[in-house]
């Protein structure tokens, strides 16, 4: 582990599209003193070629290639080549703003945790934005979690130091996998911070698991009943919650 350094982990598969875009605001950044390892997870289009381009200009991102295994295990071959003090998730399709490490850095200092996550924008494949900012409250708890995870994978930061690295399930196929995350690190910190200022841009295009929530019902409740030993009536409890809030969370 560095002291201070950023590992931020970038699964990737099929995103000749957007990656130039996600790495360009990680260049951006403030704060300087970061790695970026992009796991190419079995991609067919030219993502892997853009990203080498990067990674022969600036030694801080890695390009990494795998055969294809999902997302969970992209994030974790990523997770296992950090070598920095905190872990970020960004996908390679989401932005940072400028400002994203500097801001998420002070407000882990200020709340003394070792998890914050902020509100950011969501946006289309045109960079426009399609739905209102989701505003995150200023902290959550492990039973908030349950009700409604307010930690995007883009937006979510976490410090080592105490606990050590956390890994996706990969036996979750990435349905829900980037959820059980969240929620086993928050049984370690108990309280994760949040930035109400919008420091981050989420895309939101047609396949994406949150235009679809239907599909994720079954694993969500899964996550509760079976990983998270809630018993029936509590699962049932949560789901509902989950349920209800997703609704308005994307209804406009």
């Amino acid at each position: 582990m560095r002291k201070g350094l950023v590992s931020i982990i970038t699964p990737m598969y099929n995103g000749e599209r957007f990656i130039a875009q996600t790495i360009d605001s990680v260049l951006a950044q403030s704060y300087q003193d970061w790695e970026m390892i992009v796991i190419d997870d079995g991609s067919k289009d030219n993502g892997s070629a853009l990203v080498a381009e990067y990674a022969n200009k600036d030694p801080r991102v890695l390009l990494v290639q795998q055969v294809n295994m999902g997302c969970g295990a992209a994030r974790n071959n990523g997770i296992r080549r950090a070598e920095g003090q905190y872990i970020a998730l960004l996908d390679a399709d989401d932005t940072w703003n400028s400002n994203f490490l500097e801001k998420q850095l002070a407000l882990m200092k200020e709340k003394n945790t070792e998890l914050v996550y902020s509100s950011h924008t969501r946006i289309d494949e045109n960079n426009q934005e399609c739905l209102q900012p989701f505003i995150v409250p200023e902290k959550v708890t492990y039973k908030d979690l349950l009700k409604t995870c307010s930690i995007s994978c883009l937006t979510g930061l976490y410090d080592t130091k105490t606990f050590g690295k956390v890994y996706l399930r990969e036996d979750m196929k990435n349905l829900r996998d980037d959820y059980v995350y969240w929620l086993e690190i928050i049984k370690n910190v108990k309280t994760a911070y949040g930035n109400r200022e919008v420091l981050a841009n989420y895309r939101v295009l047609d396949n994406s698991a949150s235009r679809k929530k239907k599909k994720v019902i079954k694993p969500h409740f899964m996550v509760l009943y079976k990983i998270e030993n809630l018993g029936m009536v509590r699962s049932l409890y949560y789901l509902a919650n989950w349920a209800v809030i997703s609704y308005f969370k994307y209804k406009k």
